[in-house]
């Protein structure tokens, strides 16, 4: 008869082989990252929301544009993907007014510089999240090798005893078990946080395209109003 103690969860972890442990600490480990990293996604997604709503009410608000430009430049608001986009817009249009009196050209190098900033905003954004996909995708196959490899390793052991038994294949196939029930641990928090965190970056980076066309379409009335005068 087995006995209750070597049942229990960490007896079964203590007494797995080698390999199994070794699946067991990978998926442990990655479980724990996978944690860490949803709850800073969720804090940077969040920030850059309330950041952003922040400041196109601000921006909307009939501010000066130069004036908005000088005070966002000294005090920057690295969660805000919309003013990242503000600042290089508006900097590369400046720069190029002074310098230039094509307008078509002030205005391309403009956009230039907007779309990098956007791209640069999609990967912070999306930043952690490839990893969240990997342990989502990867854990449950990961703890089936465990499982397999503990149980494989039971029916070996059947080899040296006399008398088969549930007894004596019992812990083996527990603790190898244990292996897969780590892996779906590891994995299900990981696939709906990414599932999540993916439809919510999407969401922001779409209201940083629409403010970038609309800025672009604000500075394009503006270059071309002196040459309808």
């Amino acid at each position: 008869m087995v006995e209750p103690d070597s049942m229990s969860i960490m007896s079964l972890i203590g007494n797995a082989g080698l390999v199994v442990q070794l699946v067991m600490l990978a998926l442990m480990v990655a479980s724990v990252v996978s944690w860490v990293m949803i709850v800073v996604r969720y804090r940077v997604l969040s920030r850059a929301r309330q950041s952003g709503e922040a400041f196109e009410e601000r921006f909307w608000s009939g501010e000066d544009l130069s004036s908005l430009y000088h005070q966002v430049r000294k005090d920057p608001d690295d969660n805000c993907g919309q003013e990242a986009i503000f600042r290089a817009g508006f900097q590369e249009y400046v720069r190029l007014t002074k310098s230039s009196r094509d307008s078509d050209a002030v205005m391309e190098g403009a956009q230039r510089a907007m779309r990098v900033a956007l791209q640069r905003e999609q990967s912070r954004l999306n930043q952690s999240l490839p990893f969240l996909a990997t342990v989502g995708s990867t854990s449950p196959y990961i703890g089936l090798f465990g499982t397999v490899w503990g149980i494989m390793n039971s029916f070996r052991a059947l080899a040296h005893v006399s008398q088969a038994t549930l007894a004596v294949v019992a812990p083996g196939i527990a603790e190898a078990l244990i292996a897969t029930a780590m892996g779906l641990f590891a994995a299900i928090p990981a696939v709906v946080a990414y599932n999540r965190y993916a439809a919510w970056t999407d969401e922001l980076v779409g209201e940083c395209e629409m403010f970038a066309e609309e800025f672009s379409s604000l500075l394009h009335r503006q270059a071309h109003a002196g040459d309808r005068e």
